[in-house]
């Protein structure tokens, strides 16, 4: 059942930093954090859709230097490469022309990467209901784990990017017990404690609660944790009635976590076009990182999902 999931995912040996030009701060600390914690390689990674436009002195006649727009932006990306390295860390900048999300997608399909660190950001107006469309096509699409800095995320060097808690958002589908086995992975390797969190749709709370009692739903949270794991970490199952955002943004307070795990699945048309589903308002709020596992992951698991429907779905651990 666990076979999917990869040593490497837990404790990476080499860490991919999507980073975009000027650089997120933020994200690259807790990139340059994570590498120097497992002694990773630390791959600065960068691809741009815009060209330089350069002029020959001999005949003025204008054309696109692929060559010197890489140039151009490996200096940018420079300083955070000698940061890394005066850490002790081997570090490489990789810049690739074309649309990022692709170039992110293929690049870690090229080389052994365990894990993706991106930042998000909130254009326009409207601010923090918009997710970036780079962090929501790699989260979606990566075959490996994304972790992800949304603009509201504190910075980690305030508790010294430590994981302590653990916030595990589960939908009690057939992919459920993938992501727990992953967080308790996780949680195993930072000796950290694991919550598991499940949020009862407000429009099914009479039916599931009339058949059901909230510590039956806990036992079967708790039931998720492989057996390698069951005393070795320290878990706690919490089931609510009510918004999966609001609960989820509550508890990782409450329970001052350090992470939040979801699977990305499920996501609808409405949701995708009106950036209305959990995703999105989590990374646009979550004061802490979010680490997704894509449907392309939880596919190995030998699940097969179905299509989402056109209404928005507001399981925790769907979005």
């Amino acid at each position: 059942m666990t076979s999917v999931l990869k040593p490497g995912w837990s404790k990476p040996s080499t860490i991919l930093f999507a980073s975009e030009i000027p650089a997120n701060e933020k994200a690259f600390a807790f990139a340059l954090a994570q590498a120097s914690e497992f002694g990773a390689d630390l791959i600065l990674f960068h691809a741009y859709d815009t060209l330089v436009v350069a002029a020959s002195e001999a005949s003025g006649i204008r054309y696109y230097d692929y060559a010197a727009a890489a140039r151009t932006e490996m200096k940018h990306l420079e300083p955070l490469a000698n940061r890394a390295r005066a850490a002790g860390l081997r570090c490489e900048i990789v810049v690739r022309p074309g649309l990022p999300a692709d170039q992110i997608l293929a690049y870690t399909r090229e080389r052994e990467i365990d894990r993706i660190v991106m930042g998000t950001h909130s254009p326009g107006p409207i601010g923090k209901l918009l997710v970036g469309s780079v962090a929501e096509a790699v989260l979606r699409s990566a075959g490996i784990p994304v972790y992800i800095i949304g603009p509201d995320v504190v910075d980690g060097s305030s508790r010294h990017f430590a994981t302590r808690t653990i916030l595990c958002a589960l939908s009690l589908l057939d992919t459920s017990h993938v992501v727990t086995a992953f967080a308790a992975e996780l949680a195993a390797q930072h000796s950290a404690r694991l919550i598991l969190q499940h949020v009862i749709k407000p429009q099914e709370a009479r039916e599931v609660l009339a058949a059901r009692t909230i510590g039956d739903l806990e036992n079967d949270l708790l039931a998720l944790v492989p057996e390698e794991y069951q005393g070795r970490i320290q878990v706690q199952a919490i089931v609510v009635p009510g918004d999966p955002t609001e609960e989820l943004l509550y508890q990782s307070r409450a329970q001052q976590a350090d992470l939040v795990v979801l699977g990305a699945q499920g996501a609808s048309a409405f949701a995708a076009i009106t950036r209305h589903g959990v995703v999105y308002k989590l990374l646009a709020h979550s004061h802490i990182p979010v680490m997704t596992l894509s449907p392309v992951v939880l596919e190995q698991s030998g699940i097969t999902h179905e299509r989402p429907s056109a209404v928005e779905h507001f399981l925790a651990g769907v979005f």
